[in-house]
């Protein structure tokens, strides 16, 4: 009896050291508490699979009541957020290879008078689908759009075949349709961003619990020159990592590369250090390889979730997209996918590159900042 009292004694002694060192380790308890929070909100408010209010620009040749009527009906669908109007078809095809729309849609001159002759006039949907789960939705309400669109205006209309309009879709960039188009691209994305943060995160770390940090402590190197000098090494390794991606791309999942690859692996180049400075700056945080990977799964699952990677980004509310857009991963998905898929060149991508570099220094500038010679 009183082995059994003094074992139970011991247990619950146990249970309770276990809870004292969790109450030290202040990062590690904040993990347990913070990550489900985290995944919570995300899943629960952020992500959204039938993305509404999409950008969509309308070439109008013939501004008359009936072409009114038709864009009224798209914005009342709450799918269409009609924010700009061209003046041409070639402004709207440069504003769809910039991303700054989802949809252009094209009415034509004689749109107004076919319909009053009883016709079936043609309306042209380009659609941008590089994330084909993103414009999926609208475009099956853009289908669905009747003849009650112009009943009111046309009394006793009658649509010919139970259509009132051709509905013309062309899907720019992936006809097709196929989710590898856009899920193999933005791979390289996660890949760089799960190795290089976490390779280097542990790389200072290590040598803490190795003690071969003492050595770096007693050179005359400056915390610049540590933190730059372990980086190098990583972005060869990245290089290795994408050009195989790619091969795998081109030759097993037939991705299109439109554009430059020599443009694409200089995009590459400062993804790369964007991740290895955030890498680097978390092992100066972390006491430990154990802390590192937490700080690092801490970085990365938003950043799987919020940059567009699995979910489309404008599906989110308009919270989760400015926290996206602080991360490296969101501006990179675009870039490669407009260099890959539409032939972008680096005129249509510098508003996603300096992004990029802006990160870089803040990140790179909080990590000679905490970066301390000592061992404490």
């Amino acid at each position: 009896m009183n082995t059994a009292s003094a074992s139970l004694r011991r247990w619950f002694g146990i249970i309770i050291k276990e809870f004292i060192q969790l109450r030290r380790d202040r990062l590690t308890f904040g993990m347990i508490v913070g990550i489900p929070i985290l995944q919570l909100l995300l899943f629960g408010f952020a992500i959204n699979t039938d993305p509404k209010h999409l950008p969509t620009a309308v070439v109008v040749s013939d501004a008359g009541p009936l072409a009114r009527a038709w864009v009224a009906a798209m914005k009342n669908s709450e799918y269409f957020a009609v924010s700009e109007r061209p003046l041409g078809e070639a402004e709207a095809g440069e504003m769809l290879a910039r991303g700054e729309v989802q949809f252009v849609v094209s009415f034509p001159p004689d749109f107004e008078r076919a319909l009053v002759r009883g016709e079936r006039p043609p309306i042209l949907v380009e659609v941008d689908a590089t994330d084909p789960i993103a414009a999926g939705g609208a475009t099956s309400v853009l289908e669905k759009l009747g003849d009650e669109v112009f009943t009111p205006l046309l009394p006793g209309y009658r649509p010919p075949a139970g259509k009132s309009v051709e509905l013309r879709v062309h899907k720019r960039y992936n006809p097709e349709g196929k989710s590898s188009y856009n899920i193999v691209p933005g791979l390289i994305g996660v890949i760089l961003t799960m190795t290089m943060v976490l390779m280097t995160g542990l790389a200072m770390t290590r040598e803490r619990e190795r003690g071969t940090f003492e050595n770096l402590l007693a050179t005359p190197a400056t915390p610049f020159e540590i933190m730059t000098g372990k980086i190098v090494p990583y972005i060869l390794i990245g290089l290795l990592q994408v050009t195989l991606v790619l091969l795998a791309a081109r030759w097993i999942f037939m991705v299109p590369m439109e554009g430059s690859l020599l443009l694409l692996y200089a995009i590459v180049f400062i993804f790369i250090c964007a991740n290895l400075t955030l890498g680097i700056t978390l092992s100066s945080l972390a006491r430990n390889q154990l802390q590192a990977m937490q700080m690092t799964f801490f970085f990365f699952l938003p950043s799987i979730l919020l940059s567009g990677f699995m979910f489309p980004f404008r599906g989110m509310p308009d919270w989760a997209q400015m926290i996206g857009n602080c991360l490296p991963l969101t501006h990179f998905l675009i870039l490669v996918r407009g260099i890959l898929l539409k032939g972008n060149g680096i005129e249509t991508l510098l508003p996603h590159l300096w992004p990029l570099f802006a990160f870089i220094a803040a990140v790179l500038a909080l990590g000679v900042k905490t970066f301390r010679k000592t061992l404490d």
